[in-house]
């Protein structure tokens, strides 16, 4: 990477961290937890959406519409729904009681086990994902940069601990403002960019999208096995969005962090109305990605650290298999250009057929190869192809997208732990702001060995799409009794709560080892369900043992 990169991109983060570092510097023990009521209604906006878009979400996006098509869309649907039920149920019912976290409003609606066994859920898979959301963009930018995975992942995980801890969470917010600009920015200059190189017109690009599968958005299949559909979209979806933006404390403390109740609806509304165009258009990148490689030799595996692996016995091989896919490809592109569609199509199933064989190869001769590539798509592209200077901003973009999820979520992490937790059992101690932040420090320190823990585990990159739901539709069950069901005690709602936990990762082991075939999303639906009807039995059981014990 060349000298003004590296200056770009350190000069990125400085700022950002520098900032964050000097606003919150005499920031109260109070500030610390919730942060500042005089913070924009555009700061919380940016806020919430910078918490939810991990540097995984421009990583991933791009190289997911690139292998397969837009259907990842279809995983919001039911977000603007959920913002709307939050905003009018659950901020009211926080406020109310001067809410720092959503756990305290259940030991005034139930009773002190319940805040403390949901707390316990959200720390647990909020602890976890703390670290995968390092550990998943350090895989990628250590290879993309030539740097040791383990420094990469110390790095990042130094930076948020630095500011978090300084400024807790009156610092993430002011920080996730400008890293949210960043990254807009970042991306739409490389989105630019990326059109400008296409030689072809955008209706022509779109066109070849089109036919070649990429501009599929709904799929209404009713196959509960198939990840990504219209129904589990607008049902696991919405239920997923409900429990992470009304009961997550990393959201949370966000929009709970305004003035008043009208600015923390605000700011749920605009992440409901400009969360789903974002997503959409980092999928269009993706699919422009993938137009403009139609036209420029992709590389035949993206992971060109995973090629480097291969041993010297087998570089022949792989040359020659990379002169073949050379020679496909150029035959593919002049049949494109001439609209040939039957021979596009039969040159694709080559390229794909060679593509197969090569990624077999380096299977056999390097250890624990990993064969998915598509997380490296769009960094390959920043790499090789765009000017000096923008590549270390782009860099920034990514790096900057996995400080403000990490950070969030420490924030948030910490937070609980005080609030719901030390608080409770030692009382509101005087030196409150060392405690707070001992708590930030420790949970940082926790993400990062999380992250530096991941290799030894083949599935974490996949458990970042799954570990949400595994705990928030118990959590949002929970959360829905509590605001809908008033007749419910806390003795019917722990018990129900611990059903719903047990029938969520049953239904998960059973789909591991391909007893069943279900979608994640699905868990949030079965997980919320399973607490809502269980409370209500044991609800009517305790009755009946009362009325005719």
């Amino acid at each position: 990477m060349h000298a003004l990169d590296w200056l770009v991109l350190l000069g990125t983060l400085a700022a950002i961290v520098g900032y964050g570092v000097y606003k919150t510097r005499r920031k109260a023990a109070g500030e610390l937890l919730s942060g500042s009521k005089d913070v924009s209604l555009w700061t919380i906006g940016l806020g919430i959406m910078a918490t939810q878009a991990s540097a995984i979400t421009f990583l991933s996006t791009p190289g997911q519409a690139y292998a397969e098509d837009m259907g990842f869309i279809q995983f919001y649907f039911g977000l603007p729904l959920a913002v709307i039920l939050v905003s009018a149920f659950f901020v009211p019912a926080y406020r109310k009681m001067s809410a720092v976290t959503a756990y305290q409003f259940l030991e005034q609606r139930f009773d002190r086990k319940t805040r403390l066994f949901t707390a316990a859920l959200f720390l647990m898979s909020r602890g976890l994902a703390a670290g995968i959301t390092i550990f998943a963009p350090a895989i990628v930018l250590s290879a993309a940069l030539g740097l040791s995975l383990n420094l990469m992942i110390i790095i990042i995980g130094l930076i948020v601990v630095f500011y978090t801890v300084s400024g807790g969470s009156a610092a993430v917010a002011v920080t996730q403002k400008w890293q949210m600009l960043t990254i807009l920015g970042g991306m739409g200059i490389a989105a630019y960019l990326l059109v400008d190189k296409i030689p072809v017109s955008m209706p022509e690009a779109y066109e070849i999208a089109g036919r070649m599968g990429k501009l599929n958005i709904i799929n209404t299949s009713l196959d509960p096995g198939t990840r990504y559909t219209l129904w589990s979209g607008l049902a696991g979806g919405l239920f997923l969005s409900l429990s992470y933006l009304g009961t997550d404390q990393s959201q949370v403390q966000r929009y709970l962090g305004a003035e008043n109740i009208s600015n923390s609806r605000f700011g749920l509304l605009f992440n409901g109305v400009f969360k789903v165009p974002m997503q959409f258009s980092i999928l269009m990148i993706g699919v422009l990605l993938f137009v403009f490689y139609q036209f420029t030799q992709p590389p035949i595996f993206f992971n060109e650290s995973e090629v480097k692996r291969a041993p010297l016995e087998v570089q022949a091989e792989l040359a020659d298999l990379q002169r073949f896919h050379e020679n496909s490809f150029a035959a593919k592109r002049e049949a494109l250009l001439i609209g040939d569609w039957a021979a596009v199509n039969a040159y694709k199933e080559t390229l794909a057929l060679v593509r197969e064989q090569y990624m077999d190869l380096l299977e056999e001769h390097v250890p624990n190869f990993q064969r998915k590539d598509t997380d490296y798509v769009f960094i390959s592209f920043v790499l090789n192809f765009l000017p000096k200077g923008l590549v270390g901003l782009l860099l920034a973009v990514i790096i900057s997208a996995a400080m403000s999820s990490t950070a969030g979520e420490v924030s948030a992490l910490a937070t609980t732990t005080y609030v719901d937790y030390y608080t409770v059992f030692k009382g509101d101690a005087h030196n409150s702001k060392v405690v707070i932040r001992w708590l930030t420090f420790l949970w940082g320190i926790a993400a990062i060995g999380v992250a530096l823990a991941a290799p030894l585990y083949e599935n974490l990159i996949q458990l970042v799409n799954v570990l949400g739901s595994l705990f928030y539709g118990t959590i949002l069950g929970i959360f829905l009794v509590a605001l809908f069901i008033k007749p419910i005690g806390g003795k019917a709602i722990l018990m129900a709560g611990s059903v719903g936990q047990l029938v969520v990762f049953f239904c998960h082991y059973l789909n591991t080892v391909e007893v069943i075939s279900l979608g994640y999303l699905w868990y949030n639906v079965i997980g919320s369900v399973t607490v809502v009807t269980m409370a209500l039995a044991f609800h009517f059981w305790f009755r009946k043992d009362v009325v005719y014990g």
